[in-house]
């Protein structure tokens, strides 16, 4: 009796071609960072956001606020009153090089709210950006930001 050696598929070790996945939406980048495409959402009632992703935002509108990042890339995060606001400011940190944010401070001053600050260093100078997040529905939405 001989046997026949078995065939199976393996899958390919090539990663896949750009127009394989055009269904899935790439991040946006501009600059240093890539923003998730999804909306910020976070477990359930009473749930703390993701932390990272706190941080995430917190980079994309420091570097609005340098002028390093069209502020159209983060309006699916602020409210139209907050994004207003934010297209108002303008350049609102000067610096020289990209800022940078640290890790964030963040209280919940009650259920659907987030405050948080981080220090946003631009390498001779810091800044604080504060911001304020409450939920809205399944998604969380920046109402307000300062920066100093």
């Amino acid at each position: 009796m001989t046997s026949h050696p078995r065939l199976s598929v393996s899958p390919t070790s090539e990663p896949p071609y750009d127009d394989e996945h055009r269904d899935e939406p790439g991040p946006q980048t501009q600059g240093s960072l890539a923003l998730d495409p999804r909306p910020l959402v976070w477990g359930p009632r009473g749930a703390l956001p993701d932390e990272r992703k706190l941080r995430h935002l917190a980079q994309a509108l420091a570097e609005v606020l340098s002028g390093r990042r069209p502020p159209e890339t983060v309006a699916d995060r602020l409210t139209e009153r907050a994004y207003r606001e934010l297209v108002r400011a303008g350049r609102m940190i000067n610096t020289r090089r990209p800022p940078w944010v640290g890790v964030p401070h963040v209280k919940q001053p009650r259920d659907g709210a987030i405050e948080m600050c981080a220090l946003v260093n631009c390498g001779e100078r810091h800044h604080v950006l504060a911001l304020r997040l409450e939920r809205r529905g399944v998604q969380w939405l920046c109402t307000d930001f300062e920066t100093a």
